[in-house]
Parts: structure tokens; sequence; C-alpha cells
């Protein structure tokens, strides 16, 4: 009997392959105990004579699908290529569910956020995401991929580093005069330091801000430490309020009821996104206060609603006095922006400040996929499906790729290669390219040893950074500082940290608070790319 099916992918072939080995492995393997077959999942349809091994055996094949992490794509593929796979499984949870679809509810139930869901809220989450569990499954693989949740991360804030390894391990490094290394003293730290109190959690994701950190753990939990309130600071990095140092990690109390994945910190604000792809601000105020009207005063987390009431979230990105949102369809993302549109950076084509969430309708118009958004302080870029890079807002020093504009409002496509990551910092941008190369434009990093494409230093279009190309290692994530600050009375230098395929952590940029990982000699303030000494397996 023949299965009348194509390859769809380089996955699916495995299992067009494994058809033709099944029967000669099984009956090579040692005699299984009834007993114990009995306990796992077991096909319970009629097995006629004479069946090809795949239909004998669909409990090896549904091990193999789960086991090979296929895409959700090539999951679908394979229901509308073959009838075998379309047809109902007869295994549980749901006897009428095809392997497909009870592939992608094992990949589901191997990520934390999502088994330690109950059965109804999983059914919800499902219904949210379009009634599929390969759609589940895809709206929680955008969020791994976005935020590296769940992998090692390296992120670059206001005159420090915050490293987590791929077992949770957090590191931190460089200013510390609000305990934003979370180390229990105010010292700046000139060496990756390990935070020991929190050996025991594993933590998923990190969020930087100007003096403040906040940690997201696999169990949902939030801990922040630095300055002790979420609200903004002024110019000269001055508190509002005569809050006091939180130089140790502590829980959020106040988001123990919520499932967090995701933090992010702006200049203004901060926000969290919860499992169920609802997005939470804390302490904004001012005339943009995010569609829930609360004075600057208030550090409770407010829930975004309004135009995000039936709408799931599944990234954000603060910039300075704004806020973006990559919300997850069936069909496709979209994004949406809140807060500041000085300049344009809300991108809606105008610069209106925005006081609840409002859908970029630019990317639906011109059938743009947005996957993943990345917020500058001032500025934005969006990765879009095909790799291409769009960015709007202020274009201050060339940040936004496409000469000296002083401001765009709308999203507009940037000349680069094939992208597969990026980050808008301060008045810069990063992009890796699909073979593992970092190109940047705006204004020229400090301690980058590239030649000047004019006279001020600016990049105004993407351009290869040799110093890192050097180094003959291929880039898988890269961050630099997206706000600024005001450290031991003056300005901080931005800095910028990328980590590598094999592991390995570079820095560069300013450093003489120690936010490279290293003591700069006297008078010294930036250093060209080097590796960090610290190991993020």
């Amino acid at each position: 009997m023949e299965c009348p099916m194509d390859a769809t992918a380089s996955e699916a072939s495995l299992v067009i392959q494994f058809h033709n080995i099944v029967h000669d492995a099984t009956s090579q393997s040692p005699q299984r105990d009834p007993e114990d077959e009995h306990t796992k999942r077991h096909f319970s349809g009629e097995e006629a004579i004479g069946q090809f091994p795949l239909a004998a055996n669909p409990s090896i094949l549904l091990h193999l699908l789960s086991s090979c992490e296929l895409d959700p794509k090539d999951l679908a593929a394979l229901e509308a290529t073959c009838t075998f796979f379309r047809n109902p499984a007869k295994f549980p949870p749901d006897l009428e569910l095809s392997l497909p679809e009870l592939a992608a509810f094992d990949m589901c139930q191997h990520r934390a956020m999502f088994k330690l869901m109950g059965a109804e809220e999983k059914e919800w989450l499902k219904q949210r995401c379009g009634g599929s569990w390969k759609l589940v499954l895809g709206y929680i693989l955008v969020g791994e991929k976005n935020y590296r949740r769940g992998k090692s991360q390296v992120i670059a804030g206001p005159g420090y580093s915050i490293v987590v390894t791929a077992k949770g391990d957090v590191y931190s490094f460089g200013a510390n005069s609000w305990g934003q290394l979370g180390l229990g003293d105010t010292e700046h730290k000139f060496k990756p330091c390990l935070i020991r109190s929190l050996q025991g959690i594993r933590i998923t994701q990190v969020a930087v801000g100007s003096r403040r950190t906040m940690l997201v753990s696999d169990t949902g939990s939030v801990y922040k430490f630095g300055h002790s309130a979420f609200g903004p600071f002024d110019y000269y990095g001055t508190a509002p309020t005569n809050e006091i140092s939180c130089p140790n990690p502590q829980l959020v109390e106040s988001l123990k009821g919520i499932f967090v994945v995701q933090a992010s910190i702006g200049g203004f604000f901060s926000a969290v996104l919860s499992r169920e792809g609802r997005v939470y601000t804390f302490s904004w105020g001012h005339a943009e206060r995010v569609g829930h009207g609360t004075e600057i005063a208030d550090l409770e987390p407010r829930l975004l609603s309004g135009p995000l009431e039936d709408v799931l979230v599944v990234q954000i990105a603060a910039g300075n006095c704004y806020l973006l949102m990559l919300a997850y369809h069936p069909n496709g993302m979209s994004v949406y922006s809140v807060g500041c549109g000085l300049g344009g950076k809300l991108g809606h084509g105008n610069t209106r400040n925005e006081g609840t969430p409002l859908q970029i309708e630019h990317f639906q118009t011109f059938n743009i996929r947005p996957m993943s958004i990345s917020a500058g302080a001032f500025h934005v870029a969006v990765l879009s499906s095909d790799g291409r890079i769009f960015t709007w807002g202020w274009g201050v020093h060339g940040c936004l790729g496409r000469g000296a504009e002083e401001y765009m409002t709308l999203p507009t496509a940037v000349e680069t290669l094939k992208a597969v990551h990026v980050s808008a910092g301060y008045y810069t941008t990063f992009v890796i390219t699909d073979n593992g190369e970092v190109y940047t434009f705006g204004q020229k990093g400090v301690g980058l040893q590239d030649g000047e494409d004019n006279e001020s230093g600016d990049i105004l279009a993407p351009k290869l950074v040799t110093s890192l190309a050097g180094l003959e290692e291929s880039f898988v994530q890269i961050s630099s500082t997206n706000a600024g600050d005001w450290i031991d009375d003056k300005l901080v230098y931005a800095h910028t940290v990328a980590l590598t395929n094999s592991g390995k952590m570079y820095a560069f940029g300013g450093g003489s608070q120690g936010q490279l990982g290293v003591k700069l000699a006297e008078g010294k303030e930036a250093m060209p790319p080097f590796q960090v000494a610290v190991n993020l397996i």
C-alpha cells in the first residue's frame, strides 16, 4: 500500500524515509512488555492485514513527528497532502485529532508556559489562536524566536549588561548605582557576576532600562531590581519621587496572578506580556495613558484593552515614550502602537499621540507580513517574513538606513540583504543577515573601527561591521543600548553586545562603567569588539 503524499519540507521528508524502515527497525527491537505498552498511547483503530508499516505503528510515527520539532506549516502540509494524516488518529486525549494535530499538542506540552495551564485554559488559548493546536504551537514559537525565551541571550542596558545562559542562570556587570545588577550592593562591576540569589530559578527572559531590570522565570514570575519604582526618570536621570534602590531581586507581587512570558522597559513606563497574549503596563502618566487613564504615581499593572480586547499579542517592545505590540493571527501578524507620536514613531502616517493602541494599517495595505519588532529610543525597526527590514520614526544620524531623513511616519523598506534579526538602539540600528553577518546604520557605534561614511561619522545606509566580520563568527543575536542615562555626573556612552551561534559573547562601545565586562585603562572610554569571559552554555 502506498501513501499518496509529496515531500513538503526537509523535515517532512524524514517522515517519508521512515515509512521504509520502520518495519525492519521494530522487528529487531527487544520484546516489549504488553502491560507497559498498555500504559502508553496506542492505536485504537482497525488494523487490516497487509497494511503498510506506517499505519501499523502510528505511535512511533507520532513520536517521530513530535521529536523532530516540525514547523506548524510542515504539519499542516502533511495533512494537506496525505489522507492518512488528515484522518483521526484515535489517540487520547482527543480521538478525533489527526497525527499532526497531536504532534503539535505534544510539542506545546514540552513548553512550561503551556504545560502549567489547566485543561480549560489550554482550550481557551486554542480557540483564541484559531481552533488548532498547530496554530497554538505557532504562537508559542514566535515568542520563543523573537525574544529568545528559554535560550541564551545578551542584553545591553544603559551603562550595564545582562546575560542569561541556556540553563537560565543570570550574570550582570557594569553600572550599579541603583542596584540594577541585582547583586545585593550598589558598586560598579567590571566582570560578569552570577546573581546567586536567583539560583534554583530558571530565568527565560530579561528586560533592561534606566537603572532598573526585570527578569521573567519559566513559571511566569517576574523579578525586579534597581530603582524600586516602575515610573519615569527625567532627562538627567532624577527620579520623580524619593524611591530607594533595590539591589536584590524581588518578586513583583502585583503580578502574582498573571503568568508573564515577556517584560519590556521604556523611559516612561514598564510593560509585561502574559501567556494569554494580554499586555499590562505600569505607571505611564502624562497625556498618553495607554488606554487606562492612570496617574504617573500608579504602580499597579493595568490591562490594555480597547482595540486589543480580542487580539492575541505575541511580542512587546518599549521605546522611550511609546510601546509596540506584535499581534498573532491565524493568517499572519499585525503591529499595534501607542504613546508619543512625535517624529512619526507610531507609524500611522502622522505625528499624533495615541492614548489607546492602534493598528499600523500600512503592513496590511501593502501585504507586508511583520515577524519581529524592535523599539529604539525614538525609532522603530521591524523584520518581515521575507527578510526585509522596515524602519520609521526619528531619523537622526541616519538610523532609519535611508539617508539623512529627519523623520518618517510610515514603515519604509531598507535596502539590505536578507535579515533574520534586528535591533534598534539609541539612534542606531543593527541587522543580522541569514549568513550570520552584522550590518549597521545610524550613529557610528563608539568603539567600532570602521571607516566613516561622512564627516560626522554617521552611517546613512546599511554597512557591514567589518570588525565583527573579521572574527569569522556567525551571529544570532545583537542588542544595542536603546535608552540614555546619567551616571557619575555624565551621559553614558551607548554600547552593544552580540551573541554567536557557538555561544560566545562579544561587546563593544562605551565601557567606562564596566558594561563591556572589563575595566578600561584610565582615560579610555570605549573598546572595539572583543570576547566577554562568560559561559553561556
